[in-house]
C-alpha cells in the first residue's frame, strides 16, 4: 500500500519535461519553457498553422512572406511579440490580428507596404510598440491607427509619406516616441499633432519640411525632444516654438539651409531668452542665403545680420531730418523776406510823401 500511495505522488509531481511535448513545426525552434518559436530565416511563403497555443513569442522575420490573411493568428490570442520584418509582404488583410488579444509588439518593418487597410489596428488595442519602418507608406490616415489607444512608440522612419490625416494619432493618447524620420513630408499643419498628450520624442530628421504652422506644436505638453534636422526651412516664426511649454524641450535644427537674415537673427536670438527651450545645435547652424554667407554659422554673423538694415534706417531717418530741417529753413528765408520786403515799402511811403 505505501508503495502504492509513494508511485501516485510521484506521478503528480513529475517534471514538465516529463509531458510529451507537440512537435516543432519543421523549419522553426521551438523553446516550450519560454514560450519562444523561433521561425526565422526558413523560406516560409505561408504563415505556419501550427504553432503552439500558448506561444507568446513568435518570431517569422526573413522569410518569404508576401501576405497576411484573416485570422491568421487566431489561435495564438497569449502572443505579445510578433516579429514579421524583412519579408516582402505588401498585404495585409482586414482583421488579420483581431484575435491577439495580447499583442505588444508587432514589427513589420523592411517590407513592402505601400497602405494600410481602414482595419488594420482591430484587435491591437493592447499593443505597446509598432515598427513600420523601411516600407513604402505614402500616406497615413486616421481609420487605420484607430484602435491603438495603449501605443507608446510608433516608428515609420524610411518611408515615403508626403500626407498625415489631420487626426491620425487621435486615439494615441499614451504615445511617447513618434519617428517619421527620412520620409517625404513637405509642411505640418495645425492638427496633425491633435491628442499627443503624452509624447516625448518626435523625430522629423530628413524629411522635406519648408514651412510649419505657428500653433502645429500646441497640444504637445510633454515635448522633450524635437528633431528637424536636415529639412528644407529657410526661415521660422518665433510663436512657432514659443508654443511648447515643456520646460526643458530641446530642439535641433541643423543642415537647414537658412535665409540669414534680421528677421532670423531676431527669431533666435528671442529663442535663446526663453529658459524652458534649448537649441542643442545652434552653433552647428549654417547659413545658405544670401550667397556672400553661404557656409558662414549664423552665430559667427548673427550680430551683423541687422547692421545693413540699421544703417539703411540710419540713413533714412538722417535724409528726412535734414529735409525736414532744409525745409523749415527755406520756409524761414521765405518769411523774412517776404517780411522785410512789406516793410521797406512802408517805410517808402512816409519817405515820399515828404517830398
Amino acid at each position: 500500500m505505501t508503495f502504492y500511495v509513494w508511485f501516485l505522488f510521484q506521478l503528480c509531481v513529475a517534471s514538465p519535461t516529463s509531458v510529451p511535448q507537440p512537435p516543432c513545426l519543421k523549419g522553426c525552434d521551438c523553446h516550450s519553457m519560454f514560450k519562444f518559436v523561433n521561425c526565422s530565416s526558413s523560406s516560409f511563403t505561408f504563415i505556419p498553422n501550427a504553432t503552439p497555443s500558448d506561444t507568446e513569442h513568435l518570431d517569422l522575420s526573413r522569410n518569404n512572406l508576401t501576405t497576411i490573411p484573416v485570422r491568421a493568428f487566431w489561435p495564438l490570442w497569449r502572443l505579445k511579440v510578433l516579429l514579421m520584418n524583412d519579408n516582402n509582404i505588401s498585404h495585409i488583410a482586414d482583421g488579420a490580428f483581431s484575435s491577439l488579444q495580447s499583442i505588444q509588439k508587432l514589427d513589420l518593418s523592411r517590407n513592402k507596404l505601400a497602405a494600410l487597410g481602414n482595419r488594420f489596428s482591430i484587435g491591437l488595442n493592447s499593443l505597446r510598440e509598432l515598427v513600420l519602418s523601411e516600407n513604402k507608406l505614402k500616406a497615413l490616415l486616421s481609420n487605420s491607427l484607430l484602435h491603438l489607444e495603449n501605443l507608446e512608440k510608433l516608428n515609420i522612419r524610411g518611408n515615403r509619406i508626403s500626407f498625415i490625416e489631420n487626426g491620425a494619432f487621435r486615439s494615441m493618447t499614451h504615445l511617447r516616441r513618434l519617428t517619421l524620420q527620412d520620409n517625404n513630408m513637405t509642411a505640418l499643419p495645425h492638427g496633425i499633432f491633435s491628442m499627443l498628450p503624452k509624447l516625448e520624442v518626435l523625430n522629423l530628421q530628413s524629411n522635406q519640411i519648408n514651412s510649419t504652422d505657428i500653433k502645429v506644436f500646441t497640444s504637445l505638453t510633454s515635448l522633450s525632444l524635437l528633431n528637424l534636422v536636415n529639412n528644407h526651412l529657410e526661415n521660422i516664426k518665433f510663436k512657432t516654438f514659443l508654443s511648447i511649454q515643456t520646460y526643458g524641450t530641446h530642439i535641433l535644427l541643423a543642415n537647414n539651409p537658412w535665409h540669414c537674415d534680421c528677421d532670423l537673427q531676431r527669431v533666435f536670438r528671442k529663442l535663446q531668452s526663453v529658459q524652458r527651450l534649448i537649441l542643442d545645435d545652434y552653433f552647428n547652424m549654417t547659413c545658405t542665403e544670401p550667397p556672400q554667407l553661404n557656409g558662414y554659422r549664423l552665430d559667427d554673423v548673427d550680430n551683423r545680420l541687422c547692421i545693413g538694415e540699421t544703417v539703411v534706417v540710419l540713413i533714412i531717418t538722417f535724409t528726412v531730418i535734414v529735409t525736414v530741417v532744409a525745409a523749415i529753413v527755406m520756409a524761414e528765408r521765405n518769411r523774412k523776406k517776404s517780411t522785410g520786403k512789406h516793410w521797406s515799402e512802408e517805410n517808402d511811403m512816409p519817405y515820399s510823401s515828404q517830398d
